[in-house]
């Protein structure tokens, strides 16, 4: 029979790879405890509105709100960055989330009129003939 566990004393595993707690793995000194993405975008994975490629352009449409409620502290950060245009990569390198992370944060902005975006044009149509003829006279042209 096992002795009874004292219930005041934590009792993490131990992190194979630095055989330190597994607690300390989830605390950094700067930023305390690690959120995760997921918790950040309430489970969500895709967008409610906007495709938000790595190359669509998204700007503010104002400042920074005060006190705009639904909105954490990445939502905000997100609209102080886009004061002027940022692709979404840019906003995901800054912010150093995933991307769908952050493409979820930015449809939330979308939707309550805090950015507005510019998808990038659809590619040219491939199978149209004068495409090809106008390449080819541009490059006779050299």
């Amino acid at each position: 029979m096992m002795p009874p566990e004292d219930p005041a004393q934590d009792h993490w595993p131990e992190d194979p790879a630095t055989q330190r707690p597994a607690q300390d793995r989830f605390l950094d000194e700067n930023a305390g405890p690690m959120v995760r993405p997921y918790v950040m975008t309430s489970g969500r994975i895709e967008p409610t509105r906007g495709k938000f490629d790595l190359i669509t352009l998204v700007v503010a449409v104002g400042p920074e709100p005060e006190g705009a409620i639904g909105l954490g502290p990445e939502h905000l950060a997100i609209i102080r960055l886009c004061q002027s245009v940022l692709s979404v990569a840019e906003i995901t390198g800054h912010l150093d989330l995933p991307v769908a992370t952050v493409r979820v944060m930015l449809g939330d902005l979308l939707d309550k009129g805090f950015v507005s975006m510019q998808e990038p044009e659809p590619e040219a149509d491939m199978h149209d003939i004068r495409l090809y003829k106008a390449v080819i006279d541009g490059l006779r042209a050299l």
